[in-house]
């Protein structure tokens, strides 16, 4: 257990989101976003959410699952606090005249009534608020009864479940710092969500990662993935080296291509509830 929570101190989650924004906004995250825009489709086809719902997007990012159901002719407000993110997603939904509305959130302390959406989705997004209790909370009392929840978050077993844990371990975690691949775990998402829904859904699913090589997918996120970019940066030019070796074990570990590039596979959770 974390000594801040031994001593009984709380998380403080105010500047915690401080510094994930700055993260988030250091790089061009939507470089590699757009990369996963298949897993919002998908998304997106497994909410079957009604055409001319009103749906929201928590944590949207650059608006891959945005886009996927406003594709699908139902009503978007897509959300994220991480402004750059969010001009990116207006900028490709306007080119495709979809109608979406773009707003700063905060998904642990989201700004809209109670059941004021007919649905609300997240791909690889709400799973980064440190405060999983409270984000998990705020997308069920925002949704209406009888509406669904839509999530896509990644598995610990998976590449990017297994990545997180070796980009911590070369930094210090902040204080209640909770595992973002826990909303990919089956016990925790019913933990967190089984006592409002009528019906929960959940399958396993598969991205796989393609990049030219295994250094390409390397030197690629760490000039555009915030959160790894500032993982370089805090360890510093004696400790880079290390952190680089690790990952790409990691990828030669899991790496199902034979031709020197990289096809990763990473195990994410799909989950579809309806709200009861």
């Amino acid at each position: 257990m974390n000594i801040a929570l031994r001593k009984g101190i709380a998380p403080d989650y105010a500047n915690w989101n401080r510094r994930l924004n700055g993260s988030w906004s250091c790089a061009d995250y939507a470089r590699i976003g757009v990369t996963l825009q298949k897993t919002g489709e998908d998304l997106a086809e497994a909410a079957d959410f009604t055409p001319g719902s009103h749906i929201l997007d928590v944590a949207a990012g650059n608006g891959n699952a945005t886009l996927a159901v406003a594709r699908r002719f139902c009503r978007v407000t897509s959300t994220d606090f991480v402004q750059p993110l969010l001009d990116k997603g207006r900028k490709r939904a306007e080119a495709e005249d979809l109608d979406v509305a773009f707003e700063i959130a905060d998904a642990q302390n989201l700004q809209y009534p109670d059941a004021s959406f007919d649905g609300v989705i997240s791909t690889f997004g709400v799973m980064f608020a440190p405060d999983q209790q409270a984000a998990a909370r705020e997308i069920v009392r925002v949704c209406k009864p009888g509406g669904k929840i839509a999530l896509a978050s990644w598995s610990p077993p998976g590449f990017i479940g297994r990545l997180c844990p070796i980009i911590g371990s070369h930094m210090s975690a902040a204080p209640g710092f909770k595992a973002p691949a826990n909303w990919g775990r089956e016990e925790w998402i019913r933990d967190h969500f089984e006592h409002a829904a009528a019906s929960l859904t959940i399958n396993v699913r598969t991205f796989y990662f393609r990049y030219r090589s295994p250094q390409h997918y390397l030197e690629y996120n760490r000039a555009y993935y915030g959160l790894l970019r500032k993982a370089f940066d805090k360890v510093g030019p004696e400790g880079e080296d290390a952190l680089a070796g690790d990952i790409l074990n990691l990828i030669d570990d899991i790496n199902t291509a034979d031709d020197g590039s990289m096809r990763a596979p990473s195990q994410y959770a799909e989950v579809v509830m309806v709200k009861a």
